[in-house]
């Protein structure tokens, strides 16, 4: 009795391990579904979250946009590669307006450059326009014509001769002669014949006591065979007009010749006859 009672026993608790056993099981197996449940719903509920979200910016509508769950694979890629080319499209627009604004910029600053240039050159016009006005203004300044009066009256009674010979009492023979011989008594006034500034004032050895007066455009006058010239000093501004001496008879070249007075006339240092430029 006693080992059957055993063997009762232990099939009993045999039961009831394999009892608490399945109940584990079957509670294990519960939790399983649950947890599968619970966690395909949240991953549903994220992956229609994510969807809409690149769907909106991708610039498509919430209504537009369904659930990723229960499509094929051929259908998920189809609407991948819509997405990237309405992304390509939105890029190409976006690039497209960023080359028109910059052309845009560009015709405006090529614009504003010829709008410039245009603003330089109208200034530079008036600016030119104004100088001529003001050129044209500008009275010329009047050149002084020389006119060389008789520095002494008297009779000429020696030409000049400088590419000819003409005869000396004096020296008794055929010679040149730079200016012109004017007949004067002694101490007869002699005259500046133009206005100018006394050069020189020297007791020449040959004719005499002189002086030279410079004239404007490079003239020159000189007066020899004076008896005195101490009416003028040299560096002397004078007038035309403007004593300079006496006639006198100091040439020791013309010694023999009756008073009067030496006159010549040179051009940038050149001898011209004085008959041709000396007004009455």
């Amino acid at each position: 009795m006693r080992g059957h009672r055993n063997v009762f026993d232990e099939e009993k608790e045999t039961r009831k391990m394999l009892y608490i056993s399945g109940s584990i099981l079957v509670v294990a197996i519960i939790a399983f579904v649950i947890t599968f449940v619970v966690y395909t719903n949240s991953f549903n509920d994220d992956g229609v979250e994510i969807a809409k979200a690149q769907n909106e910016t991708n610039g498509i509508s919430s209504s537009e946009a369904s659930n990723p769950i229960g499509r094929t694979v051929n259908e998920l890629q189809n609407e991948n590669t819509a997405n990237k080319n309405e992304i390509d499209r939105n890029t190409v627009n976006n690039t497209d307006g960023n080359t028109t604004n910059t052309m845009k910029i560009a015709i405006n600053t090529s614009n504003m450059q010829k709008e410039t240039t245009s603003n330089t050159s109208v200034t530079n016009s008036t600016k030119t326009n104004n100088m001529d006005s003001k050129e044209s203004n500008v009275t010329p300044e009047t050149k002084k014509e020389l006119k060389f009066i008789k520095p002494v009256e008297g009779e000429i009674v020696k030409e000049f001769a400088k590419d000819k010979l003409v005869y000396s009492d004096t020296l008794r023979e055929w010679i040149t002669h730079n200016g012109i011989d004017i007949k004067a008594d002694k101490t007869t006034i002699v005259k500046a014949s133009e206005e100018g500034t006394v050069k020189s004032i020297k007791n020449d050895p040959r004719y005499g006591i002189t002086v030279v007066v410079e004239h404007a455009d490079g003239y020159k006058t000189v007066y020899s065979n004076l008896l005195t010239a101490e009416f003028v000093s040299e560096g002397e501004k004078i007038k035309q007009g403007q004593t300079i001496g006496t006639v006198g008879n100091t040439a020791t070249f013309e010694i023999a010749d009756d008073p009067h007075l030496h006159f010549e006339i040179l051009k940038d240092e050149e001898y011209i006859d004085p008959e041709l430029y000396i007004k009455n």
